[in-house]
């Protein structure tokens, strides 16, 4: 993780953690060397802290499947070449994935290293003497946060996933841990979100949850569980902080020089020419058209239908979507461009402050307060240069702040889960293959991915197929 002493970190990773269990769940043991000598100082904690972030940079996280995995299964956006990378994520926009599809291992795979280190770190902290209780306490936050973020996404894509919550030391214990009900799951995510809102601090700092990236995140989790006054609650408070404020031009929100800015609530950094070229990350030649940059792959390109929904005077529509000459496609500017395909240098923000606010708009008109919902979806629109709403009632509201959404998160990874929140997933997606004449039909099997096959494998008996692959 850039700017967080990436080379302490890089060193010291590589004895701490050496996985060589082939479990899918990676939940292997530290080596001799790490179990007895480290862990031993602040300092090493704190450089197993940055390999739990680093490890969120890695291509089956925020690096590249979970943005598309969010995204291209919706209707705003496609693969222009169902074949590309062997049809990683071809399988996802026609709903034909199967159980040996990389990116679905991928998720899974490099979720659970994450969950692991996380957990290894909240086992062993508690002997370790700070220097400051304070900075001790938050470092608890944030493994926790982390976790629940992990398992939040996990839980969403696959239903039922096992719970792991403890350092796992004997590679037995890799095994015939099983699947955890999607329930407990969320209570376990909950108490975790809990907690962390306690010992988070108000201020953010770069690359760091700080409070209100907890509470937005535990808002998500109330708003997909249906539970509107808890949600508002969360997001009330991440907006009372003062700590986060909408960027006035929507030119000045991505992009390396914009880094960092009040938008951000919680990202995952990346930089450019650093560390061997890997801090950087690939989305942004993954996700242009084939043949427009070094090893673009038209993944999660905007539809053309998609983009004409953009008003013309609605400022987004410049600064988030390009088109280059002579080529009909479109692609997302939130990714920068830089000279290496695969070290590209912008800042993924898992929650932007834009995000919290049509969140909490929805959870708002949910909780049958439409005016205050209006008031919030009209900040975003305004500072699109566009006019108040003329939606009144709360199903126009409904309706606006789902459209609101749409043109404000296009390519952040946002689309299929709101899709899947609203109820509406399997309707909007056969309507929308009906009206392309697109063979393709799809029904409640399709919510969720498949369970990886490496891991069907490796714990058979155990770990149980979701229904219908």
């Amino acid at each position: 993780m850039k700017r967080i002493n990436v080379y302490i970190c890089a060193i010291l990773f590589v004895t701490l953690f050496q996985f060589s269990c082939e479990s899918e769940l990676e939940l292997t043991p530290l080596t001799e060397k790490g179990a007895s000598n480290f862990f031993s100082s602040e300092i090493e904690i704190e450089s197993a802290i940055f390999g739990v972030y680093a490890q969120l940079q890695s291509n089956g996280l925020y690096g590249l499947d979970l943005i598309a995995a969010g995204e291209v299964s919706g209707e705003d956006s496609f693969e222009e070449i169902a074949a590309n990378d062997g049809g990683r994520f071809g399988q996802l926009d026609d709903f034909s994935t199967i159980p040996g599809n990389d990116l679905v291992g991928d998720i899974w795979r490099e979720s659970y290293v994450a969950i692991q280190r996380t957990n290894v770190i909240l086992n062993r902290i508690d002997g370790i003497e700070f220097d400051s209780e304070s900075t001790k306490s938050q470092r608890i936050g944030e493994m926790k946060f982390v976790r629940a973020l992990l398992y939040f996404n996990l839980v969403r894509l696959y239903g039922d996933v096992p719970l792991v919550t403890s350092e796992t030391k004997d590679p037995s214990e890799a095994f015939g841990q099983g699947r955890t009900p999607v329930a407990e799951v969320y209570l376990q995510i909950k108490t975790d979100l809990t907690d962390a809102i306690a010992d988070l601090p108000v201020s953010k700092e770069s690359g760091r949850p700080a409070k209100g990236a907890a509470q937005a995140l535990l808002g998500n989790v109330h708003l997909t569980l249906g539970e509107y006054s808890s949600a508002v609650s969360q997001y009330q408070a991440v907006i009372n902080s003062g700590e986060y404020q909408l960027i006035a031009d929507v030119q000045n929100i991505f992009g390396t020089a914009n880094e960092g800015n009040t938008e951000v609530v919680f990202e995952v950094q990346f930089t450019t020419g650093l560390d061997g070229n890997s801090e950087g990350s690939p989305t942004f030649s993954q996700f242009r058209p084939s043949g427009t940059t070094g090893n673009a792959k038209g993944h999660n390109l905007p539809t053309s239908d998609f983009v004409g929904m953009y008003d013309p005077s609605d400022a987004r529509l410049s600064a988030y979507v390009g088109q280059l000459p002579a080529n009909i496609n479109y692609f997302s500017l939130k990714y920068e461009e830089t000279s290496n395909p695969d070290d590209g240098g912008s800042d993924y923000m898992v929650i932007r402050y834009s995000d919290v606010i049509l969140k909490y708009a929805e959870a708002l008109n949910e909780d049958n307060q439409v005016t205050g919902a209006i008031t919030q979806l009209n900040s975003i629109r305004n500072r699109a240069g566009l006019t108040n709403t003329t939606a009144t009632t709360q199903s126009e509201v409904r309706d606006a702040v789902k459209l609101e959404r749409r043109l404000e998160l296009i390519s952040e990874g946002h689309r299929w889960f709101d899709l899947k929140r609203y109820g509406t997933a399997i309707t909007v997606m056969n309507d929308f293959f009906t009206n392309k004449g697109i063979n393709v039909t799809i029904d409640d099997h399709d919510l969720i991915l498949p369970v990886p096959q490496s891991q069907l494998d490796t714990d058979p008996g155990v770990i149980v197929q979701n229904p219908g692959y």
